[in-house]
């Protein structure tokens, strides 16, 4: 196995960015992993008031090993790149939700996978929204929890962030991004814009 580079010897960290915004990111800044701000209380809420995923991926709550994990995990990363995507508030109340959401683990897959070839053998990227509800939503169920199977996406398929106590808020906070929420009573505006984001750690 190639040994991890550290991130002060890579030659372009601007490839990982440029990966990120080709595979159709509005946005992408690198940020120490440190700065990343994990709280027990939003993973909660998979829990209560309650997901409809929840229990139904191997990426999500229960299933993951949750904040405290994620807290010891940021301790052997040097830095994340944090990208966002800017859609239309309405798109993530309509037929459109799952799209934007495929697209999002899409991104993160894609520079995960970019990292490790540059080096970073141990990337790992997060992103919103669960897996269950936006690859297998026409399975009955998710494989690897099932049957002990193997992922049907694995090449898509990422981690919740929400799983894992990511603030999200305090993400934009430290990227230095205003965070416009999607508000489902702004339905029919048709130009209001909310973000979306993932990472990978590097």
């Amino acid at each position: 196995m190639t040994a991890a580079i550290p991130f002060g010897t890579m030659k372009n960290p601007d490839k990982l960015i440029s990966c990120a915004l080709e595979a159709g990111a509005d946005a992408v800044v690198i940020i120490p992993a440190g700065v990343i701000v994990i709280r027990t209380d939003l993973a909660d809420m998979c829990r209560e008031p309650g997901c409809p995923n929840y229990g139904l991926s191997v990426n999500c709550p229960p299933h993951v090993a949750g904040p405290a994990a994620m807290r010891d995990l940021l301790r052997d990363f040097d830095v994340a790149v944090v990208f966002r995507m800017d859609v239309p508030a309405d798109d993530l109340f309509s037929g459109n939700r799952r799209r934007v959401f495929q697209q999002l683990h899409k991104i993160a897959a894609a520079v995960e996978q970019a990292a490790i070839d540059a080096g970073f053998t141990r990337a790992r990227g997060f992103a919103g929204g669960s897996c269950r509800e936006l690859f297998c939503h026409e399975y009955e169920n998710c494989l690897v929890l099932s049957a002990n199977g193997r992922c049907r996406f694995p090449q898509h398929a990422r981690p919740s962030m929400s799983g894992f106590g990511i603030d999200v808020a305090a993400l934009f906070k430290s990227a230095r991004w205003t965070l416009n929420l999607a508000d489902d009573k702004a339905n029919g505006s048709g130009n209001k814009a909310a973000n979306i984001c993932g990472l990978v750690l590097l």
